[in-house]
Protein backbone atom coordinates (compact mmCIF):
# COMPACT_ATOMS: atom_id res chain seq x y z
CA UNK A 1 0.00 0.00 0.00
CA UNK A 2 1.34 3.31 -0.97
CA UNK A 3 1.96 5.25 2.33
CA UNK A 4 -0.02 8.77 2.58
CA UNK A 5 1.52 11.79 1.74
CA UNK A 6 1.92 14.64 4.10
CA UNK A 7 -1.06 16.80 4.54
CA UNK A 8 0.75 20.82 4.73
CA UNK A 9 -0.80 22.78 7.86
CA UNK A 10 0.35 26.31 7.98
CA UNK A 11 -0.44 26.55 12.45
CA UNK A 12 -1.08 24.57 14.76
CA UNK A 13 -4.35 24.90 16.55
CA UNK A 14 -4.19 27.15 19.73
CA UNK A 15 -6.68 24.54 21.48
CA UNK A 16 -6.62 20.64 21.13
CA UNK A 17 -9.71 20.16 23.05
CA UNK A 18 -13.51 21.65 23.19
CA UNK A 19 -16.15 20.24 25.33
CA UNK A 20 -19.73 20.84 26.25
CA UNK A 21 -20.17 23.19 29.24
CA UNK A 22 -21.03 21.51 32.70
CA UNK A 23 -20.55 18.07 31.94
CA UNK A 24 -17.38 16.42 33.62
CA UNK A 25 -14.67 15.30 30.60
CA UNK A 26 -15.00 11.58 32.29
CA UNK A 27 -18.92 11.60 31.44
CA UNK A 28 -18.38 12.67 27.47
CA UNK A 29 -17.47 10.15 24.85
CA UNK A 30 -14.55 12.00 22.48
CA UNK A 31 -14.72 12.70 18.71
CA UNK A 32 -10.78 12.71 17.30
CA UNK A 33 -10.51 15.11 14.34
CA UNK A 34 -7.22 15.18 13.28
CA UNK A 35 -4.69 18.34 12.48
CA UNK A 36 -5.02 17.65 8.86
CA UNK A 37 -8.79 17.73 9.00
CA UNK A 38 -9.00 20.81 11.32
CA UNK A 39 -6.45 22.19 9.04
CA UNK A 40 -8.65 21.52 6.01
CA UNK A 41 -11.94 23.20 8.22
CA UNK A 42 -9.32 26.44 9.15
CA UNK A 43 -8.64 27.16 5.63
CA UNK A 44 -12.22 25.86 4.07
CA UNK A 45 -14.59 27.46 6.38
CA UNK A 46 -12.83 29.90 8.53
CA UNK A 47 -10.12 31.35 5.87
CA UNK A 48 -13.52 30.94 3.11
CA UNK A 49 -11.01 29.92 0.53
CA UNK A 50 -12.47 27.49 -2.67
CA UNK A 51 -11.17 23.84 -2.07
CA UNK A 52 -9.34 24.06 -5.27
CA UNK A 53 -7.09 27.23 -3.20
CA UNK A 54 -7.34 25.24 -0.25
CA UNK A 55 -6.08 21.95 -1.38
CA UNK A 56 -2.84 23.94 -3.63
CA UNK A 57 -2.20 25.40 0.03
CA UNK A 58 -2.20 22.06 1.80
CA UNK A 59 0.00 20.40 -1.12
CA UNK A 60 -2.70 18.15 -1.50
CA UNK A 61 -5.60 17.25 -4.42
CA UNK A 62 -8.87 18.62 -4.59
CA UNK A 63 -10.59 15.62 -3.96
CA UNK A 64 -8.63 14.82 -1.07
CA UNK A 65 -9.01 18.25 0.75
CA UNK A 66 -13.14 17.39 -0.17
CA UNK A 67 -12.49 13.97 1.45
CA UNK A 68 -10.93 15.88 4.44
CA UNK A 69 -13.34 18.78 5.26
CA UNK A 70 -16.10 16.00 4.44
CA UNK A 71 -14.40 14.18 7.33
CA UNK A 72 -14.17 16.90 9.66
CA UNK A 73 -17.63 18.29 9.36
CA UNK A 74 -19.28 14.91 9.93
CA UNK A 75 -16.82 14.53 12.84
CA UNK A 76 -17.91 18.30 14.26
CA UNK A 77 -21.93 17.54 13.97
CA UNK A 78 -21.36 14.60 15.53
CA UNK A 79 -19.99 16.55 18.61
CA UNK A 80 -22.06 18.81 18.64
CA UNK A 81 -25.60 16.80 17.75
CA UNK A 82 -24.95 14.35 20.49
CA UNK A 83 -23.13 16.24 22.87
CA UNK A 84 -19.29 14.81 22.71
CA UNK A 85 -16.03 16.40 23.37
CA UNK A 86 -13.65 17.00 19.81
CA UNK A 87 -9.99 15.91 20.41
CA UNK A 88 -7.34 17.62 17.69
CA UNK A 89 -4.86 15.26 17.40
CA UNK A 90 -3.11 13.03 14.41
CA UNK A 91 -3.22 13.08 11.11
CA UNK A 92 -0.52 13.12 8.47
CA UNK A 93 0.50 16.51 8.42
CA UNK A 94 3.48 18.85 8.37
CA UNK A 95 3.56 21.71 10.57
CA UNK A 96 5.39 24.70 7.87
CA UNK A 97 4.74 27.65 10.45
CA UNK A 98 4.79 28.50 14.10
CA UNK A 99 2.04 29.42 17.11
CA UNK A 100 3.05 30.81 20.32
CA UNK A 101 1.66 31.37 23.43
CA UNK A 102 2.60 33.78 26.65
CA UNK A 103 3.02 31.35 29.63
CA UNK A 104 2.53 35.11 31.51
CA UNK A 105 -0.14 36.62 29.82
CA UNK A 106 -1.68 34.27 27.65
CA UNK A 107 -1.79 35.64 24.07
CA UNK A 108 -1.81 33.58 21.12
CA UNK A 109 0.13 34.80 17.39
CA UNK A 110 1.09 32.98 14.37
CA UNK A 111 4.60 33.27 12.88
CA UNK A 112 6.23 31.84 9.61
CA UNK A 113 9.59 32.17 11.04
CA UNK A 114 10.78 33.43 14.31
CA UNK A 115 14.13 32.95 15.99
CA UNK A 116 13.55 30.68 18.46
CA UNK A 117 16.20 31.87 20.73
CA UNK A 118 14.99 35.87 20.49
CA UNK A 119 11.12 35.60 20.09
CA UNK A 120 9.37 37.54 22.83
CA UNK A 121 5.84 37.96 23.66
CA UNK A 122 4.09 41.13 21.14
CA UNK A 123 1.64 42.00 23.59
CA UNK A 124 3.45 42.04 26.64
CA UNK A 125 7.15 41.85 25.46
CA UNK A 126 7.85 38.59 27.51
CA UNK A 127 9.74 35.95 26.97
CA UNK A 128 8.40 33.62 28.70
CA UNK A 129 7.03 32.08 25.56
CA UNK A 130 5.94 28.47 24.15
CA UNK A 131 6.17 27.29 20.84
CA UNK A 132 2.97 25.31 20.46
CA UNK A 133 4.17 23.55 17.26
CA UNK A 134 6.46 22.59 18.61
CA UNK A 135 5.20 20.84 21.61
CA UNK A 136 2.30 19.30 19.68
CA UNK A 137 4.83 17.60 17.82
CA UNK A 138 7.23 16.28 20.41
CA UNK A 139 4.63 14.95 22.80
CA UNK A 140 2.75 13.54 19.53
CA UNK A 141 5.95 11.81 18.60
CA UNK A 142 7.08 10.64 22.45
CA UNK A 143 3.73 8.99 22.85
CA UNK A 144 3.91 4.96 22.22
CA UNK A 145 1.25 3.83 19.84
CA UNK A 146 0.58 7.36 18.38
CA UNK A 147 -1.35 7.19 15.40
CA UNK A 148 -3.40 8.53 12.76
CA UNK A 149 -5.45 10.27 16.10
CA UNK A 150 -5.48 7.66 17.83
CA UNK A 151 -3.86 6.99 21.50
CA UNK A 152 -2.40 10.50 21.85
CA UNK A 153 -2.59 12.51 24.94
CA UNK A 154 -3.14 16.60 25.29
CA UNK A 155 0.06 18.47 24.26
CA UNK A 156 -1.12 20.52 27.44
CA UNK A 157 -0.84 17.87 29.99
Amino acid sequence: MKPRKKRDVLYPPGAVYFKPQGIPMPYLNIVNLTIDEYEAVRLGDFENLRHEEAAKKMNISRPTFTRLIRSAHSKISDAIVNGKAIRIEGGDYRLLGNRFRCRRCGSFWNAEEENKDEVKCLKCNSTEVDNVGEKLTSNLLSEKGCRHGHGCSDWNK
